[in-house]
């Protein structure tokens, strides 16, 4: 009798440890390293935004560096690039952090959303797109609009909070500060419409 006791004790062990040791695959997230199903979209990273701008934001420099890692690493894949713009008569280059190589694609908007009036999700239809990277300024509109969209499209959308920029809002008397501004629309994208990470993050991870 001990000798089935310590067979059957041994047993519950030996059951435990690879409980403990196999991950349930059946759960596990699908793989997120960048794949060709994979597009980085850049919004609106130009001159109009920058200091000596006629709207510069707050810190654009810092967000526009994290942008220029994501593109570094995007074109070390198999994924997407893709250059939004908006369509303005002055100061509307692309800023040298993004600056497009040729023949990676352009997009020229009028509106705030990236896909309103473009041919946007076309193109990335066409390319078997499936998951949508996101950063640029401004971080409430034309960021958080592309995201939206994207989303109400059926695309997987991943924002890179620290490569998105804002500045200060005036709502009546109230002056709502950019970092206020930036850390809300973060939040009401995380985990709904999205899912929000930090550069270094999506660097290490993606």
């Amino acid at each position: 009798m001990a000798s089935n006791r310590g067979s059957i004790c041994s047993f519950m062990i030996i059951v435990l440890a690879v409980a403990i040791v196999v991950p349930d695959v059946g759960i596990a997230e699908e793989p997120q390293k960048i794949d060709a199903k994979t597009a980085l979209i850049i919004i609106d990273v130009q001159e109009f935004y920058f200091p000596g701008g006629f709207q510069p934001l707050d810190a654009p420099e810092a967000a526009s560096q994290n942008c220029k890692k994501l593109v570094e690493k995007f074109r070390g894949t198999e994924g997407l690039i893709v250059h939004v713009g908006h369509n303005v008569e002055n100061q509307g280059a692309f800023h040298y952090d993004v600056k497009p190589l040729e023949g990676e694609k352009i997009v020229i908007k009028d509106e705030v959303s990236a896909f309103n009036g473009t041919d946007l999700a076309a193109y990335l239809i066409e390319k078997g797109i499936e998951r949508v990277v996101i950063c640029g300024m401004q971080t409430h509109m034309c960021v958080e609009g592309a995201v939206r969209a994207a989303y109400d499209l059926g695309f997987k959308c991943v924002v890179v909070g620290d490569a998105c920029a804002t500045k200060d809002l005036k709502y009546g008397d109230a002056t709502i500060n950019a970092a206020d501004v930036h850390n809300s629309t973060l939040s009401s994208v995380h985990k709904i419409y999205g899912t929000v990470v930090d550069t270094e993050i999506f660097l290490k991870t993606y």
